[in-house]
């Protein structure tokens, strides 16, 4: 198993990658005009964004991919890791490219998204359910029950994939938003790995902590350049990867419930609406742009779901050690 030593070093190459690549890439998004559009039914404040790169994402994904073939011993598992994370964030990317190329905020059609979606999860759950013969076998945090799922892994599992990439993608919507979550999360992941000696995700972790934070340079408010749902769907593939491969789904209750937090006020949002015919429970959907709406600056709302973060990455500590 590796040490804290690796692992540092690991990170702190996934970080150098992304920074050297910054001023590199950047402003080859801004020659080839891959700008965001800001949908025009956003908080009226983001409109100001519209222009600046987007597809950012690339940069992780690039770093997480070099870091974790070169710092790790390659094994099916690390491989099935990089898949997901690579493969949701390809995803994403051909949803970016259509937005940009076709001028609009929306990218893919939702039936192929979920096509694309649909057969990575099934791909990703069928691996572990093969792999791991503990993997049905489905711990609550705090307690020592286990609830024994059978061939219904697969498709828990499939559902909980989907759910929470999507549940990601969500949560970017502010400057430094998904990447500062998902670098806690992360942090998390490889305490969590080491204790299970599961080096597979403690180099995957390990990676994408270091990438976020190298990201978080250049996307902290005001952001130089957006991850795109190529960086988002990637970030959410990172997660669905820690999770499945470490067969702890359940903790992303726990230290993901910004995610989960951010799915459901959309989920909530748009029943209530339709139940009510145009009433609303949150001022916008997602959950972040309700409190900007509630005169939260876009940097306070980013800074207080960090802090949320780290309290609830201490409660998954509880809950596994």
């Amino acid at each position: 198993m590796l040490g804290i030593k690796e692992l540092t070093y690991t990170a702190m190459i996934g970080f150098l990658i992304v920074v050297i690549l910054g001023p590199i890439f950047i402003p080859m998004l801004a020659r080839f005009k891959f700008g965001q559009t800001v949908r025009d039914e956003g908080p009226q404040s983001h409109l100001a964004k519209n222009g600046t790169p987007t597809m950012g994402g690339v940069m992780m994904i690039v770093a997480i991919l070099i870091t974790g073939l070169t710092r790790a011993k390659i094994s099916q598992g690390l491989i099935v890791g990089l898949i997901c994370i690579v493969g949701f964030g390809f995803v994403g990317f051909l949803d970016d490219f259509i937005k940009i190329k076709m001028k609009r905020s929306l990218g893919l059609k939702p039936y192929q998204k979920i096509i694309l979606q649909f057969a990575l999860a099934l791909y990703i759950a069928y691996y572990q359910y093969s792999a791991s013969p503990s993997a049905t076998q489905l711990v609550i945090p705090f307690t020592n029950h286990i609830i024994n799922l059978g061939i219904w892994y697969i498709p828990f599992m499939m559902i909980f994939i989907i759910g929470t990439v999507n549940a990601v993608n969500l949560t970017d919507g502010l400057d430094g938003l998904a990447s500062g979550v998902t670098l806690i999360v992360s942090c998390f992941f490889i305490l969590f790995a080491v204790s299970i000696s599961n080096s597979d995700v403690a180099i995957l972790a390990a990676a994408t902590a270091g990438a976020c934070l190298g990201f978080l340079g250049f996307n902290s408010y005001p952001a130089k350049v957006f991850m795109g749902d190529t960086g988002s769907m990637a970030l959410g593939g990172a997660v669905v990867a820690f999770a499945t491969l470490t067969n702890a789904p359940l903790l992303i209750i726990i230290v993901g419930f910004i995610y989960l937090a951010e799915a459901l006020s959309v989920m909530i949002q748009v029943t209530y609406f339709k139940l009510t015919h145009g009433k609303r429970i949150f001022k916008m959907a997602p959950l972040h742009h309700h409190f900007e709406q509630c005169g939260w600056p876009e940097t306070r709302v980013v800074f207080v779901f960090w802090i949320v973060t780290v309290v609830l990455c201490w409660i998954g500590v509880l809950a596994v050690f």
